[in-house]
């Protein structure tokens, strides 16, 4: 099994979110589930059908969570450094075409969040920036289009 790098905080977010599908929100679908069955007809009781999906998505999801975090390989960036891209850095990039700064920090795919300022290391961009250094151009291609980012800064917090 390949194991799944992630940053400290990743990781305790998924253990977090665990915690709370397993203490939380599957007791609180089964108590949905006993109290629409206690309203009849089951073939035509829409609550029922509801928390039965919604069980599902609960017991998936555990699943999920359980497998990613028996595979983690916790990497902690404050404890990295070097001035060259790899997991765990916070990317500060400039498009050379708009003049649009950026910053993003590398991590697991299970923790990205483009919201956020976090980008997969699987992620295109993230890729295309692996073992650049401050002041390297890179030209990164999407399904947008082909685009060209100078690194401004690498930072490991």
């Amino acid at each position: 099994m390949d194991r799944i790098p992630i940053t400290a905080a990743g990781y305790a977010a998924l253990e977090h979110e665990l915690k709370n599908l397993k203490h939380v929100e599957r007791p609180a679908v089964v108590t949905a589930i006993a109290e629409a069955r206690e309203h009849g007809d089951l073939k035509e009781n829409a609550e029922y059908h509801a928390a039965k999906d919604r069980q599902g998505f609960i017991e998936g999801r555990i699943q999920e969570l359980e497998a990613v975090i028996s595979r983690a390989e916790v990497i902690d960036p404050a404890s990295m450094s070097g001035s060259t891209v790899k997991f765990g850095a916070t990317v500060k990039l400039v498009d050379e075409e708009t003049e649009e700064e950026v910053t993003y920090q590398i991590v697991g795919e299970h923790e990205a969040s483009l919201e956020n300022g976090k980008i997969s290391i699987g992620a295109p961009i993230a890729r295309a920036l692996i073992g650049k250094a401050a002041g390297d151009s890179v030209e990164v291609k999407t399904p947008k289009g082909s685009r060209n980012y100078e690194v401004l800064s690498v930072v490991y917090k």
